[in-house]
């Protein structure tokens, strides 16, 4: 009865949003990131192919593991079904998050 976590993670890049999925998400080592691990794609079984699936499988091709930072991530949900993984654009692409310090000092009084 051993059930293997499955987490859909959603992130901006280069102007466009990307979903992913993956077995381990994690803080990692690096501070400031997302550590992703062992990334999950569909099965490529059947004769109809998805070109938006297959470009983010070649993208992501020999990746062992992703370090994502943390304000270019938009949600990370941990779900029972794996859907299929996507590039799309970025709504109102000319609008960006801006980031924000991780960590500020507190005041020394």
């Amino acid at each position: 009865m051993s059930k293997k976590n499955l987490f859909k993670v959603i992130f901006m890049a280069q102007g466009q949003v990307y979903e992913i999925y993956a077995r381990r998400v994690g803080h990692g080592e690096m501070f400031g990131f997302v550590e992703v691990e062992e990334l999950v794609f569909g099965e490529r079984t059947t004769l109809v192919v998805d070109p938006s699936e297959e470009k983010i499988q070649s993208e992501f091709e020999n990746v062992k593991r992703t370090y994502l930072p943390m304000h270019a991530i938009i949600r990370i949900d941990e779900v029972d079904k794996q859907g299929v993984s996507k590039i799309s654009k970025l709504e109102n692409g000319n609008i960006a998050q801006f980031p924000m310090p991780v960590y500020t000092p507190g005041d020394k009084t």
